[in-house]
């Protein structure tokens, strides 16, 4: 096949080119050219920029065809919409890379593919960092109006693994696999009780190989792509990185929702992955439904895997811009001294 990847050189796509040529596949990229070609001859670059108002735009698509056309760079459905309109008589089938963010409603586990998404109350803000998922959920809208049933939708939940930008199972990783890479800490490393706290992610490795599989197959429509729910705790995880520690690894400290939240932890970022049970809009963001993407085949390799591929790389990227927003050294020490006091 001959595949086209609109973005491509980072984390979920970089996987993404990697699996397509090892299945021998036929692979251009369109990027801004910011990002360096991690595999040389084996495939075809090309340069230009995704939104048509930022010259030389979409001009270095025109007049090439392919089988199928990957999208891991869409967030604004104008932009979406430029590309989709430039390739629809050209490609094949046009795979779009959504995310769970687009469901208006999280509040309850088992949210599938049915369940209402987003809207945008004006229509045309470009306001990413703020409507998210409802500008993901009218880029679906964007590609399915120009491409039919050729049209693949993929909502991931949390990706994971080696290459993540994000840095927020990284950061577990590095504090008890490479705790050396957050400078000084305490000897308890501050966890969000409880340890049967679910949670749902996904190797980059594993959505890219489901990926290939869904523009190589007949598949069609919409698939939450993650692990499936109740697969893995946080308990899972630290168990994980016990077996994966050193031996400067601090001791695991299970700290209670109303405690963290006392001392201003802050959720998601400040203890990464941690939502509190309190914020009963995402309750179900860690149980959400993936049946229909793992009877198309979807699967999750085991939690070990994830953990030593993503503490491969640490050890070996330069670490510095990594982890500004998390729980601070003096800050997970004053935590710990409370849970000792009481």
């Amino acid at each position: 096949m001959k595949i086209l990847l609109l973005g491509g050189t980072r984390f979920l796509g970089r996987h993404a080119v990697d699996e397509a040529l090892a299945r021998g596949h036929e692979v251009t990229l369109f990027t801004r050219g910011r990002q360096p070609n991690h595999w040389g001859d084996a495939v075809t670059m090309l340069m230009g920029d995704r939104d048509p108002a930022v010259a030389p735009g979409l001009a270095a698509l025109d007049g090439g065809s392919w089988d199928a056309v990957i999208d891991t760079s869409g967030y604004v459905p104008r932009i979406v919409d430029a590309s989709a309109q430039a390739l629809r008589d050209r490609v094949g089938r046009y795979l779009f890379v959504s995310s769970i963010s687009v469901y208006s409603e999280m509040s309850t586990p088992g949210v599938d593919e049915s369940a209402p998404v987003g809207t945008l109350d004006d229509p045309a803000t470009e306001e990413v960092a703020k409507f998210y998922g409802p500008l993901k959920a009218a880029c679906e809208n964007v590609v399915r109006d120009a491409f039919g049933a050729r049209a693949l939708i993929v909502r991931p939940g949390l990706i994971v693994g080696p290459h993540d930008p994000t840095d927020r199972f990284g950061y577990w990783i590095a504090r008890f696999v490479h705790p050396h890479l957050l400078g000084a800490r305490g000897p308890h490393a501050v966890l969000p009780a409880p340890p049967a706290r679910p949670l749902q992610v996904i190797d980059a490795r594993d959505l890219a190989a489901f990926m290939i599989d869904m523009v190589e197959g007949p598949a069609e429509g919409t698939f939450n792509a993650t692990s499936a729910a109740g697969t893995w705790t946080f308990g899972d995880l630290v168990t994980e990185l016990a077996l994966a520690s050193c031996a400067a690894a601090p001791q695991p400290l299970w700290v209670d929702e109303a405690t963290l939240l006392e001392h201003k932890v802050e959720p998601w970022t400040g203890l990464p992955m941690w939502l509190p049970d309190s914020f009963a809009e995402s309750g179900g963001m860690m149980a959400v439904d993936c049946r229909r993407a793992t009877a198309a085949g979807m699967r999750s390799r085991p939690l070990a895997q994830t953990v030593e591929a993503t503490a491969a790389l640490l050890a070996q990227r330069d670490d510095a811009p990594a982890w500004k927003a998390v729980l601070t050294a003096e800050a997970e020490r004053e935590i710990a001294a409370a849970v000792a006091a009481r």
